[in-house]
């Protein structure tokens, strides 16, 4: 999973230096890498010697070289839908290269939202601008076959409380506290706040609290701490349905 930019900005700021790099098995592993001499936060790199990458007209990237694998074993199906004839590893990730040559990871490829109108939409990269705030723990955007992008977020209930309290309100224990109006609203104007980071179509409509973080325990997350949104839909669907029944949704967001 990449690291956030502001998680590596914190470290270097403490004189820690966390480099990234990019690869899979079929690249035997590195094909991408940032080096102490030549790097850049939020990246993975550029391009190890030797190796050749392009980007899709989907965004996927595609990987060439003599340290790409050469086919499964027993496998030639399978072969032929990850390597073309030209040698192409096609990795399933979708990025960007930007015009020094560092490479910028956005999702998987299987993981995009395609709106109604069109536009391919990178959900990890919205989560990820989400989570900035430091009141909300997780989320997962939606809006596959919609006209626009909604969300689930989870709670940091100790932040939440501690800037109601700064804004002299007192959160009690009676009641869920995503079902507090005042919760509500300050996670409405988080939302609204961090939108200002995000492309227009990429921008937070409206979103639901969800009452528990999302875990390994309920199956919700991998290992890995990656979202299993198939689990999340199935458990949460109704709740991402009602944001797409709402015609306020759509100008929550100016």
């Amino acid at each position: 999973a990449p690291l956030a930019k502001r998680i590596a900005e914190f470290f270097d700021a403490a004189e820690i230096l966390i480099l990234e790099g990019w690869g899979a098995t079929e690249t035997s592993a590195p094909a991408t890498w940032n080096t102490p001499e030549n790097y850049r936060f939020g990246s993975v790199g550029k391009t190890i010697p030797g190796v050749e990458l392009r980007v899709e007209e989907d965004g996927e990237l595609l990987v060439r070289g003599p340290n790409v694998f050469r086919e499964y074993w027993k496998m030639p199906e399978a072969t032929r839908e990850a390597k073309d004839p030209d040698g192409w590893y096609h990795t399933g990730d979708i990025g960007v290269i930007d015009d020094d040559g560092y490479v910028y990871i956005t999702d998987r490829k299987k993981e995009l939202i395609i709106t109604a109108a069109g536009k391919n939409i990178s959900p990890a990269n919205i989560e990820s601008v989400i989570k900035g705030s430091p009141c909300i723990s997780n989320a997962m955007a939606c809006g596959d076959r919609k006209k626009y992008i909604t969300a689930l977020v989870t709670l940091e209930p100790d932040e939440v409380k501690s800037r109601l309290a700064g804004m002299g309100v007192s959160i009690d224990g009676s009641g869920p506290l995503q079902d507090r109006t005042e919760v509500r609203d300050l996670i409405r104007s988080e939302i609204d706040r961090m939108n200002g980071e995000l492309a227009r179509f990429e921008q937070v409509k409206d979103f639901r609290i969800v009452p528990c973080d999302f875990s390994m325990e309920d199956d919700l997350l991998t290992p890995t701490m990656k979202l299993k949104r198939k689990n999340i839909l199935a458990r949460y669907g109704d709740l991402v349905e009602s944001m797409y029944h709402d015609n306020l949704a759509e100008s929550m967001v100016d």
